[in-house]
């Protein structure tokens, strides 16, 4: 069930996985941060990854092009749900298209935008790889 797919998670689990991929500060940082979090923050941040998938769904329904600017919006909104635990005031463009690539390679990641369509984790791909390459832009707003 992806809409509870933060009920009783255990990020550190995914400890040595984490530091494999982007290494030990990178968990560390993050883990410092969720542990930060009193519960209604930690709801929070659940319930916009919520927001977000019905965002992504509702844009698939409506047949809104992964580069519209509708998608791209809500691609602007995940990009920040992603940084919310960093330094960072948005993702790096290659951090970010990597993780997008992620979420179609790992079916752990793809469960959580295949909801409606079977299509979901690719469309959110593309719109965040098209988001990705915005930010190298600087005629692009950021945020």
């Amino acid at each position: 069930m992806a809409e509870q797919m933060f009920n009783g998670f255990d990020h550190t689990q995914y400890r040595e996985e984490v530091e494999q991929r982007w290494g030990r500060e990178a968990y560390a940082e993050s883990d410092q941060w969720w542990r930060s979090l009193d519960e209604a923050q930690k709801r929070g941040f659940q319930a916009e990854h919520a927001a977000l998938q019905d965002a992504w769904d509702a844009a698939q329904r409506s047949g809104l092009p992964a580069d519209s600017a509708e998608a791209q919006e809500i691609a602007r909104r995940h990009a920040g749900w992603i940084t919310a635990g960093s330094r960072q005031a948005q993702p790096d463009p290659q951090m970010l298209t990597g993780l997008a690539e992620m979420y179609v390679a790992d079916d752990r990641f793809a469960a959580n935008y295949t909801r409606e369509f079977a299509s979901g984790a690719q469309y959110v791909r593309d719109a965040l790889c098209t988001y990705a390459r915005s930010l190298g832009s600087s005629d692009q707003p950021t945020g």
